[in-house]
């Protein structure tokens, strides 16, 4: 791949053998970019998307970025973090996973929730609150949500 932002591909030779190449940024000849030009081109490579073929440049959300965490860290990461709401999701009727997704995804707003869960918005607030006891964050921190956002995406459905 030509260009400043390299990339990576895998795919078959004539004989069925698997080939995978990876190429990062173009870089000035210095022994520091070049070994930044490395990183990148690995992690592009360890974050390849299912058709095998990916840019460094592509790295442009969280993400892409965990993409190339490796699938056990994100594992230990989600379960962590969300443990707690998976348990009591599997023995209550109310999903407090989908609450956090849609009230993150909607930016933190408690009246597009309630609309988008078909919930009344002290019914939001309520879970929201059951949420932040089950996992110890504070959803109105932001630094609290970008983690549970990131478990989130840790989700294996998502992976």
């Amino acid at each position: 791949m030509r260009g400043p932002a390299g990339g990576a591909a895998s795919g078959r030779a004539g004989d069925g053998s698997a080939l995978t190449g990876a190429v990062g940024p173009c870089a000035a000849p210095s022994l520091a970019a070049l070994r930044a030009a490395l990183a990148q081109a690995d992690w592009t490579l360890a974050s390849l998307p299912g058709d095998g073929v990916g840019a460094s440049d592509s790295l442009d959300s969280l993400a892409a970025l965990l993409r190339g965490v490796p699938a056990e860290v994100r594992v230990a990461y989600r379960e962590r973090l969300l443990g707690p709401l998976t348990a009591h999701d599997r023995v209550n009727s109310v999903s407090l996973l989908e609450t956090l997704a849609v009230f993150l995804e909607l930016d933190g707003s408690w009246s597009r929730a309630a609309r988008a869960l078909h919930v009344h918005v002290n019914t939001v607030h309520y879970r929201v609150r059951r949420i932040e006891e089950l996992t110890g964050r504070d959803l109105a921190r932001l630094e609290d949500r970008a983690d549970l956002r990131a478990a989130l995406l840790c989700e294996p459905l998502f992976n």
